[in-house]
């Protein structure tokens, strides 16, 4: 079998991803992952084969998105996206957009070569839903935020126009963007998933970098007391960067520093052990209380199986995580389905929403303190944690497309 994937956006996407593309190689299939620069990193040790050809989707100041251009948006395009949060509207125009249609173009040089059997899509890229439409193959996408939040609908008047410019019929129904289902590694009744689809879930693995292991000191850290770990990703620390190149932000992101400040503070005031990943953010003004231990980066996956709390920025792969690992948590999310997946996680009772009124140092003391005495969260987490680890191991996929093929 022949996989053609895809992974762009951040880091983090192509960790969603590393446990389907690792699987189909150990079973003998050839698995070509066509990336953004800033992703391609994450397939670095594995038997994959990497293509670096995707445009990056990290905003610029000022850099333009390599050509051809695309229609402008259609009145039906723009009724769709009224009253969405502007900075998800601005994404969608991209995804729509001359970003689409640069992806199709590489993409359908490398399909050329790789006479791909299937094809295996970032949730952020709707070029190689268009690319196997024209192969007549089938499509899945990975686990993933956007396509947890998105109404396919929305995308439907976009993703027509799309295709009537490649000569493609257009489609009535929204779930043709998912005619073959969706990947997940959370069982159905935790899904956070807004809109059914089918799903095909696999077990989360805690296995990401296959040499990452936790540093000596962590061991050397006092085990009297709870545990707190606060981390914030890997699409947030991009943005940081483009700020320290004068660039700016997307509208409705906000910058990093501010969730890192708000978890450093809270925790000096918390009597606990704490570890904060800072992904190499500045934490100017904030002096950690002795307890709290900053890094730059460490083995989240890893480093959960032994935490009692983890405070996090909400992205999906950070959620999966935990769930795995049955660690609640406290949710600080700043922009994209962090919200959305904040308030799952306070539906579902495996931790808590923080908001903006909780972020003062003792407000977000007592938060954490409320999630580590709570013995219902604890119950919940752990309930769903065995739902996790009862779902299929990930190697499964590769008998599951095989049928989907067949």
């Amino acid at each position: 079998m022949r996989v053609l994937c895809t992974s762009t956006g951040s880091p983090s996407h192509g960790r969603a991803l590393l446990p389907l593309a690792r699987a189909l190689a150990a079973a003998g299939h050839q698995v070509t992952v066509a990336a953004t620069a800033e992703v391609a990193p994450v397939f670095g040790a594995d038997d994959v084969t990497v293509n670096i050809c995707l445009p990056s989707m990290v905003p610029s100041s000022g850099a333009p998105v390599p050509p051809p251009t695309a229609p402008e948006p259609t009145a039906d395009e723009v009724a769709a996206t009224e009253g969405m949060e502007p900075h998800i509207r601005n994404l969608l125009g991209v995804l729509t957009g001359p970003q689409a249609l640069a992806s199709h173009e590489v993409l359908t040089r490398v399909a050329r070569e790789v006479r791909p059997d299937v094809i295996i899509r970032d949730g952020m890229d709707v070029a190689a839903c268009l690319l196997a439409e024209q192969l007549g193959i089938p499509h899945l996408p990975i686990p993933s935020g956007l396509v947890n939040l998105l109404d396919p609908a929305v995308l439907l008047p976009g993703m027509n126009r799309l295709r009537e410019g490649l000569g493609l019929p257009v489609r009535d129904e929204p779930l043709a963007l998912y005619p073959y289902g969706r990947f997940d590694y959370l069982p159905a009744e935790y899904s956070f998933g807004r809109h059914p689809a089918t799903t095909l879930a696999y077990r989360q693995t805690t296995l990401v970098d296959r040499t990452a292991g936790l540093p000596d000191w962590v061991a050397g850290l006092p085990a009297d007391r709870p545990l707190v770990f606060a981390a914030v990703g890997t699409a947030l620390p991009m943005f940081q960067t483009l700020l320290a190149k004068g660039g700016q932000v997307p509208e409705g992101v906000t910058d990093p520093a501010v969730m890192l400040r708000a978890a450093v503070a809270g925790l000096s005031q918390l009597d606990c052990t704490a570890i904060v990943a800072t992904a190499g953010i500045p934490l100017d003004g904030i002096e950690p209380a002795p307890h709290v231990h900053l890094t730059d980066r460490i083995a989240q996956p890893l480093l959960l199986e032994c935490v009692d709390l983890f405070v996090t920025h909400g992205g999906y792969n950070s959620i999966r995580e935990a769930v795995r690992t049955g660690t609640p948590m406290a949710v600080l999310p700043n922009f994209g389905d962090q919200p959305h997946n904040a308030e799952r996680v306070q539906e579902l009772g495996l931790g808590r929403h923080v908001t903006d009124a909780d972020t003062a140092p003792e407000a977000f003391a007592a938060a954490c303190r409320d999630i580590l005495a709570d013995r219902d969260t604890a119950t919940r987490i752990r309930r769903a944690q065995r739902a996790a680890l009862a779902l299929p191991d990930v190697g499964q996929v590769s008998a599951d497309l095989q049928k989907l093929i067949g």
